[in-house]
C-alpha cells in the first residue's frame, strides 16, 4: 500500500525535468509540452517503468498506462493517472492506482510468459484490450494475443488472433515485432490492430535502403476476423544497427472505421529515435487475411508530423498514443509515452501534441 501522503510525493516526482514551449507547425500540429517521469519510481511497491501503452478513460477524467514489465520486476500490470492539461501544457502527472493483470486461473501471469504493449479502454463495457507480443527463441514459439482485462486486472476473455501471425517455425512474426499496436473503431464495433515488423512470410524487414510491409488487422469486439491489409513502412531512417516498426495505432474518428493514426517508431545504435505519425485510410486497400502480401494495394498514408520538428530537447522511445480532451480552441489533445526499458539511460516521456 501507498504510505500516507504519496501520491502528493508521487506527483511531484514525475514534474517535467524540462519546459517546453509551444512549437506551431504548418501541418496542423503544435507542442504543447512534455513531462519526464523520474526513473525507477516506486509506487505501491512496484517500479514504474517500460510505458508502452496510453489510453484515455473518458469516464473518469484518468488514463490507463500499461507496463511491459514480462513479471520479471513486477507482475505485468497496469497503472492509472491523472495528467492534467490545457492550452498552456501539462501538470504534474499523479499515479492513482495500480493492478495486476490475472489470467484465466486468477493468477497473476509467471516471469517472462506474457509481454504486454497496448492497452485500449473499451467504450461499451469499460474492460481493457491489450495486446501481449509471445516469443520466440530457438526452443519457444509463444503466440501472441489479444486479451481482456476487468479494470481490477481480472481476466475477462480473449480475442481469436489470424493464423498467419501465429509463432511457426518459417512463418508469423518476427520476434519482438508483433502486437504492439491496436485500437477500437466504428463506434467500439471494431478491434483493429497492428504487426510492428514484418510477418517472415512477407519478406525482410525495414532498413536504410528501403521499406518493409506489415499487417493491419481488423475483427470484430467479439472475436470474428474481417479483414487484413498491408501497410507500408517506411524505410529507417540512417544506416547503422536498428530498425523501424509500428509501435501504436488509433482511430481518427471512434465512429470512422477506415482512418487511423499510425506511429512508426524507429531506432539507429548511435544515432537515437525517429518518431513518425502518419494519418491512413484502408478503405482502397486489398483484403489480405488469407492472401500474401505481395502485390496487394496497400493502405494510403500521409504524415502527420515528424516529432523532430516540433523544437523538443530530446525524443525517446516513444510508443503510446492516445487522444485527451479536446481543447476550448478546438483543438484535439494527443498524448504520447515512452517505454524507458527499465534503463536508467532512458526516459519514461509524456508529450502532448494540439491536433487541428
Amino acid at each position: 500500500m501507498a504510505r500516507p501522503g504519496y501520491a502528493c510525493l508521487l506527483a511531484l516526482s514525475a514534474l517535467a525535468v524540462s519546459t517546453v514551449p509551444a512549437h506551431a507547425d504548418p501541418a496542423g500540429v503544435r507542442l504543447l509540452g512534455e513531462q519526464v517521469i523520474a526513473h525507477g519510481v516506486d509506487f505501491q511497491g512496484t517500479t514504474v517503468g517500460g510505458l508502452s501503452g496510453i489510453d484515455y478513460v473518458a469516464r473518469t477524467g484518468e488514463y490507463v498506462l500499461l507496463s511491459d514489465d514480462r513479471s520479471a520486476k513486477n507482475p505485468a500490470r497496469f497503472y492509472t493517472a491523472r495528467i492534467p492539461l490545457d492550452g498552456n501544457g501539462l501538470g504534474p502527472v499523479t499515479f492513482t492506482a495500480t493492478h495486476a493483470l490475472r489470467a484465466a486461473d486468477d493468477a497473476t501471469y509467471p516471469a517472462n510468459s506474457v509481454d504486454p504493449e497496448e492497452i485500449r479502454v473499451d467504450p461499451w463495457t469499460g474492460d481493457y484490450y491489450w495486446t501481449q507480443e509471445g516469443d520466440r527463441t530457438d526452443t519457444v514459439l509463444a503466440d501472441p494475443s489479444v486479451r481482456i482485462a476487468r479494470p481490477d486486472g481480472g481476466f475477462a476473455g480473449e480475442l481469436p488472433i489470424p493464423g498467419n501471425e501465429r509463432m511457426r517455425p518459417d512463418s508469423g512474426p518476427r520476434r519482438n515485432g508483433v502486437l504492439e499496436a491496436a485500437t477500437f473503431a466504428a463506434g467500439g464495433t471494431l478491434f483493429v490492430t497492428a504487426v510492428e515488423s514484418s510477418l517472415l512470410q512477407d519478406g525482410p524487414e525495414a532498413t536504410a535502403d528501403t521499406g518493409a510491409t506489415t499487417r493491419i488487422t481488423v475483427q470484430a469486439r467479439f472475436g470474428p476476423l474481417l479483414a487484413q491489409y498491408a501497410y507500408p513502412l517506411e524505410p529507417v531512417f540512417a544506416p547503422g544497427a536498428g530498425g523501424n516498426g509500428v509501435a501504436s495505432l488509433l482511430a481518427v474518428d471512434s465512429l470512422e472505421p477506415t482512418e487511423y493514426l499510425v506511429l512508426e517508431r524507429a531506432f539507429v545504435e548511435g544515432v537515437g529515435n525517429k518518431i513518425r505519425i502518419y494519418e491512413i485510410d484502408t478503405s482502397a486497400a486489398t483484403n489480405i487475411l488469407d492472401a500474401p502480401a505481395t502485390g496487394a494495394r496497400p493502405v494510403t498514408k500521409r504524415l502527420l508530423v515528424d516529432l523532430a520538428d516540433l523544437g523538443l530537447p530530446a525524443i525517446d522511445n516513444l510508443e503510446g498514443m492516445t487522444w485527451g480532451p479536446n481543447l476550448p480552441s478546438g483543438e484535439r489533445t494527443l498524448l504520447l509515452v515512452s517505454d524507458d526499458n527499465f534503463a536508467d539511460r532512458q526516459l519514461t516521456q509524456l508529450i502532448v501534441l494540439a491536433v487541428r
